[in-house]
């Protein structure tokens, strides 16, 4: 019988076909909107995440409450807050790292970049060359002895100029000159492929940062077999007697690898459902254009609908042949729209590729495409619950006199 009566209701949308495809238009807009906002959102989390696992679930991160790396803050860390964090029995290493932006000029082009100052010693040396996003594609990482050298994120080598900076030319960072000792792998992050990295002593001197002392950043590695959070409380104790704060009035942030990743994806989450929300309303228009199509199509069917009665059918069947017909334009315009969504989405992460950004990738989970169909017929079936039941609801005698 259900076999039958979608028989029926597809002939119908069919009879229909210009109604049909100017129904589908706001069910389509809609889904297409959801799916690719979805897509993109839950791809950029997906890929943030894999990022985030490139640089270990064992590290820490300490940086000044109320700001991040190089943004200007009222509050310091210092080397000598390193030390402290060295001195916590938990941590296995910890180092300093200074992140501004600065003027990088090569030939006769100046652009402006991240640099990073990082130590140069063989311990920190270890320390880096765990974490993926300081890879080296050509040439190598820094040596103790090493002065007034820069090793460059893959973009700032191969695409910020106009000519490829190769190993062993000159560039000028703050109208300092620099030896080009390594070329970072292409790592997909965009803070690490357009970096600068230099010596913490020289990224000192640079940034007249000498006399105090000051970090941006510290970078800590817990011990093998301890729990990077219990791990990161000890540091926040070990920093509050250090600095003389109390519990909550801390001038510092110390976050664990994984709650920077909750974070990022608690961020993420909101802006996703604030966008989706917005789209979501085309899928209420859409919604208004079934229920205005299934009420002109009880109308014109009305002796359709007496000659039914007279033979027998139930106001069941009248009402499932309707909940199917709009079940059936949700469906279609389901399909479509989410064909063009996906669409829409891989286009983004391919513009996105050519432009250098990895981190805004498509996701193409079956759940989604399922939970946008199934979302869709719901928008139908509900749209034609009341053009179904005044259907449903009309006298065979009344609706036979229509045919005079």
């Amino acid at each position: 019988m259900l076999f039958e009566y979608a028989k029926y209701a597809f002939k119908n949308i069919r009879h229909r076909k210009l109604r049909t495809w100017l129904t589908l238009i706001g069910i389509f807009i809609g889904i297409a909107a959801v799916v690719a906002l979805i897509s993109i959102g839950q791809g950029m989390q997906n890929a943030i995440n894999e990022e985030f696992s490139k640089s270990g679930a064992d590290r820490l991160t300490i940086q000044p409450a109320g700001g991040f790396a190089g943004a200007y803050v009222s509050e310091k860390l210092y080397e000598s807050d390193v030390d402290v964090v060295n001195r916590v029995k938990s941590v296995e290493f910890a180092t300093g790292v200074i992140i501004q932006t600065g003027r990088i000029k090569y030939k006769d082009q100046t652009k402006s970049a991240s640099i990073f100052g990082v130590g140069s010693d063989e311990e920190t040396r270890r320390f880096i060359e765990k974490v993926d996003f300081f890879l080296i594609e050509e040439g190598r990482q820094f040596k103790s002895i090493d002065n007034n050298v820069a090793i460059l994120g893959s973009n700032i080598a191969s695409d910020m100029f106009d000519r490829e900076i190769i190993l062993g030319e000159k560039i000028f960072v703050e109208n300092k000159e620099y030896k080009v000792i390594g070329i970072q792998k292409k790592s997909g992050s965009p803070m690490h492929d357009n970096m600068v990295r230099i010596t913490t002593e020289s990224a000192q001197e640079l940034f007249d940062l000498k006399k105090t002392k000051e970090v941006s950043m510290i970078f800590a590695r817990v011990k093998p077999g301890i729990d990077p959070l219990m791990v990161a409380e000890d540091v926040r104790d070990a920093l509050r007697k250090d600095h003389d704060v109390k519990e909550g009035q801390e001038d510092f942030i110390v976050v664990t690898a994984e709650q920077m990743i909750e974070g990022f994806n608690n961020i993420l989450l909101v802006i996703q459902v604030v966008l989706v929300g917005i789209a979501a309303i085309s899928l209420i228009v859409g919604g208004i254009g079934i229920t205005n199509t299934m009420y002109t199509s009880v109308v014109e069917r009305t002796r359709e609908i007496g000659i039914m009665k007279s033979v027998g059918a139930k106001n069941s069947d009248i009402v499932s042949i309707f909940l199917m017909e709009s079940a059936m334009l949700g469906f279609f315009g389901g399909i479509l729209g989410i064909i063009i969504g996906l669409s829409v989405s891989k286009a983004v992460e391919i513009a996105a590729v050519y432009s250098g950004i990895n981190v805004l990738k498509a996701y193409f989970g079956y759940e989604l495409i399922a939970g946008a169909l199934i979302f869709s017929m719901s928008v139908g079936i509900i749209s034609g619950v009341m053009p179904a039941k005044n259907a449903s609801k009309m006298n065979p005698v009344d609706a036979l006199r229509s045919m005079i």
